[in-house]
Protein backbone atom coordinates (compact mmCIF):
# COMPACT_ATOMS: atom_id res chain seq x y z
CA UNK A 1 0.00 0.00 0.00
CA UNK A 2 2.89 2.35 0.67
CA UNK A 3 4.06 1.77 -2.91
CA UNK A 4 0.70 2.95 -4.26
CA UNK A 5 0.44 5.83 -1.82
CA UNK A 6 3.91 7.01 -2.82
CA UNK A 7 3.38 6.89 -6.57
CA UNK A 8 -0.30 7.80 -6.82
CA UNK A 9 -0.73 9.94 -3.69
CA UNK A 10 -3.84 8.03 -2.70
CA UNK A 11 -5.05 8.10 0.87
CA UNK A 12 -5.17 5.09 3.15
CA UNK A 13 -8.96 5.14 2.95
CA UNK A 14 -8.89 5.01 -0.86
CA UNK A 15 -6.43 2.14 -0.81
CA UNK A 16 -8.31 0.21 1.86
CA UNK A 17 -11.52 0.45 -0.17
CA UNK A 18 -9.88 -1.53 -2.99
CA UNK A 19 -9.64 -5.28 -2.86
CA UNK A 20 -6.24 -6.93 -2.80
CA UNK A 21 -6.41 -7.97 -6.45
CA UNK A 22 -7.04 -4.40 -7.56
CA UNK A 23 -4.12 -3.06 -5.49
CA UNK A 24 -1.83 -5.72 -7.01
CA UNK A 25 -2.96 -4.73 -10.50
CA UNK A 26 -2.09 -1.09 -9.82
CA UNK A 27 1.33 -2.13 -8.48
CA UNK A 28 1.98 -4.08 -11.67
CA UNK A 29 0.92 -1.11 -13.80
CA UNK A 30 3.18 1.30 -11.93
CA UNK A 31 6.10 -1.12 -12.12
CA UNK A 32 5.67 -1.50 -15.88
CA UNK A 33 5.65 2.28 -16.32
CA UNK A 34 8.78 2.63 -14.15
CA UNK A 35 10.61 -0.03 -16.15
CA UNK A 36 9.72 1.65 -19.42
CA UNK A 37 10.78 5.10 -18.19
CA UNK A 38 14.06 3.83 -16.73
CA UNK A 39 14.98 2.18 -20.02
CA UNK A 40 15.71 -1.10 -18.29
CA UNK A 41 13.08 -3.59 -19.36
CA UNK A 42 14.99 -6.39 -17.58
CA UNK A 43 14.31 -5.01 -14.09
CA UNK A 44 11.74 -7.10 -12.32
CA UNK A 45 9.82 -6.35 -9.16
CA UNK A 46 7.55 -9.11 -7.95
CA UNK A 47 4.64 -8.59 -5.62
CA UNK A 48 3.50 -11.62 -3.68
Amino acid sequence: MAFLAYYLHWSQDELMNMDHRERRRWCSEISAINKKLSGDENKRIEFK
